[in-house]
């Protein structure tokens, strides 16, 4: 192989590495850009991960605000899970309680983790948890069933321009091995 064959055939190897290595960092920074594009748009419809401190404030009864409730499963979690109502009428201001309903239909200890969204994602910076089972994992021994609280209320900040709110939950197993038979062996003592 001549010279500058060989030097060329350096430079394509070196160009194809670094392109290579500048997609996985494309692709390992897109999740976090991808959320602070959601954010700064108003589009993520993520709800605060902590519980919200409700403070007192004029009820406004001359507006109502429907919210729907939504739950979901991950296909490899043998659990019923669903709303006590599928949806309610609220006021703005006004702090409501309800609760989700878990059923382990499986055999074992599983432990799970729900996952909150808000629809219209703007709406998401109104609604607020002051007590939810989203903000801890929820262990369900085997055939165990499990009244899971929320309790929310609606800023009356919320624009007018929205008169509904989807709450979505997404539940997902999270148990492993060896968190499993912990909760294994401290049901058993």
């Amino acid at each position: 192989m001549s010279q500058p064959q060989s030097k060329s055939n350096r430079k394509l190897i070196t160009m194809l590495l670094l392109g290579a290595v500048g997609m996985f960092g494309f692709g390992f920074a897109l999740v976090p850009l991808y959320d602070v594009l959601c954010d700064t748009l108003g589009i993520n419809g993520k709800t605060q991960n902590t519980a919200s401190v409700y403070k007192p404030v004029t009820v406004d009864k001359n507006r109502t605000v429907t919210i729907e409730f939504v739950s979901q499963v991950q296909s490899d979690m043998p659990w019923e899970f669903k709303p006590q109502m599928n949806s309610m009428q609220v006021h703005p201001g006004e702090l409501i309680r309800t609760h989700f309903v878990a059923k382990n239909l499986s055999a074992k200890h599983i432990v799970g983790q729900a996952i909150p969204s808000v629809s219209p994602g703007q709406g998401a910076a109104y609604f607020n948890k002051t007590e939810c089972f989203c903000f801890n994992q929820q262990v369900l021994a085997a055939t165990a069933t499990a009244d899971l609280p929320l309790i929310f209320y609606v800023d009356p900040e919320l624009p007018d321009s929205i008169s509904t709110l989807t709450l979505s939950y997404t539940l997902y197993n999270i148990t492993d091995k060896s968190y499993a038979g912990s909760v294994e062996q401290g049901a058993a003592r």
